[in-house]
């Protein structure tokens, strides 16, 4: 169960990721955007690091 849980995370990691390459390379990325994505995105890391 926990390597599922893992694997979850680390796939929403990734998407997070791709979300964040794909605002940023936009003409006029949204900055508050970017912020929620890389507040989601360490909190994932986190959760991974306690694991």
């Amino acid at each position: 169960m926990e390597s599922s849980h893992i694997s979850a995370l680390q796939l929403k990691h990734r998407g997070i990721e791709r979300q964040l390459r794909e605002e940023m390379s936009r003409p006029a990325p949204d900055e508050t955007f970017i912020q929620s994505l890389k507040k989601r995105k360490l909190r994932i890391k986190e959760a991974l690091a306690q694991i």
